[in-house]
């Protein structure tokens, strides 16, 4: 099974609600979807959005850097040869993080059909099902408890909210919110950045000295600050996870030897795919630190890898963020992963089992 041709497509979905954090607002999934073509007549899949403002990739760039470097590079290849490709795609261009991760999940999903299992299968195996949170914007408070509210409603136990805007407002976001999903659903609180490590410990103590109970704090402060996440992580109870703050695997062992975080965020697109994300499980799982899986703004393609990743490492991923697909109006991808509001599932197909992509747009 050998790589004969890259092919690429924009896939749009709308979102139920707009998508607000500290960071941007978003009304419509944009995902560059990638298809890795062989002589076999198999065919895998990735996607990839744009998410400027945290991985600094664009569509363009994406679309350049696939086309451009990493195309060539791995054309003809065998699929057989994994580990020869993985470094192909992470060695011939520097960052472009999204781009390496779209391409680099179409060649584990052809790697998987060729061995004719699940993906997660040839990861390690697992138990093939998983519960996410649900992310809450950043809105008025009442909106935001209104949002909850309905979230719990839908079945999600774990609701991550969005704060960062205002440190006064956020303290009592957090409390209303508290207070009405109290004993129904845990809270994260994500603030993108937003805060000062000061602001961060004034937040958290105010919070946790009016008798919330936050499941984590996920990147408070900027993310080459990790000074102050420490300073964070050494001040409140509240457990601290790191985002922004780690893509790879170095920025993980630094955090890891300087106490800065409790908990690692794994993104795929951070990553630059599974191969580094796999790197990540383990290096945390040596030193007893759980993770998260996490997604970007992004459609149920690259989500669905992410998931085969979070069954076969759920020993040292105890926590899931992946609610992209079910944020959106709907998913318009056919896979043998299953979607169901807070439950995802997977079924038994080779690969990551995609069989259809209804409103696919061919770039040229």
């Amino acid at each position: 099974m050998k790589i004969t041709d890259i092919r690429l497509g924009m896939l749009r979905v709308p979102l139920k609600t707009p998508f607000k954090t500290a960071l941007r607002t978003v009304n419509t999934i944009e995902d560059i979807v990638v298809m890795v073509e062989t002589d076999s007549g198999h065919t895998g899949y990735g996607a990839a959005p744009a998410t400027a403002v945290i991985t600094g990739d664009i569509h363009g760039s994406i679309i350049e850097a696939i086309r451009t470097v990493i195309k060539p590079k791995v054309l003809g290849q065998d699929i057989a040869d994994l580990n020869h490709i993985i470094r192909l795609i992470q060695g011939c261009i520097m960052k472009n993080y999204s781009a390496k991760a779209a391409v680099e999940m179409a060649v584990y999903d052809l790697f998987a059909q060729l061995y004719q299992a699940p993906l997660y299968k040839i990861l390690g195996g697992g138990v093939p099902k998983i519960t996410t949170d649900i992310t809450i914007s950043v809105d008025y408070i009442d909106k935001m408890v209104a949002d909850s509210l309905h979230a719990v409603e839908r079945g999600f136990e774990t609701l991550k909210v969005k704060v960062g805007k205002d440190i006064g407002v956020d303290i009592e976001r957090v409390k209303a919110i508290y207070a009405a999903v109290e004993g129904k659903a845990l809270i994260r609180l994500d603030a993108n950045q937003g805060w000062t490590a000061k602001e961060a410990v004034y937040a958290l103590h105010k919070l946790e000295d009016a008798g919330v109970r936050l499941e984590l704090v996920e990147q408070p402060v900027k993310a080459y600050d990790l000074e102050g996440l420490k300073y964070i992580t050494e001040r409140v109870h509240t457990p601290v996870m790191a985002d922004e703050s780690s893509f790879g695997p170095r920025e993980v062992i630094d955090l890891i030897k300087m106490r800065a975080a409790d908990i690692i965020n794994i993104k795929l697109m951070k990553t630059g795919g599974i191969a580094n994300a796999i790197k990540i499980a383990d290096i945390c799982s040596f030193y007893d630190m759980q993770c998260m899986i996490g997604c970007m703004l992004e459609g149920s393609i690259s989500v669905a890898a992410a998931v085969h990743v979070a069954v076969a490492k759920s020993d040292v991923i105890t926590k899931i963020d992946l609610d992209g697909p079910s944020l959106c109006l709907y998913d318009p991808v056919k896979s043998s992963v299953r979607f169901n509001d807070a439950d995802i599932t997977i079924e038994d197909a080779p690969g990551l089992g995609i069989t259809e992509i209804d409103g696919l747009e061919l770039l040229p």
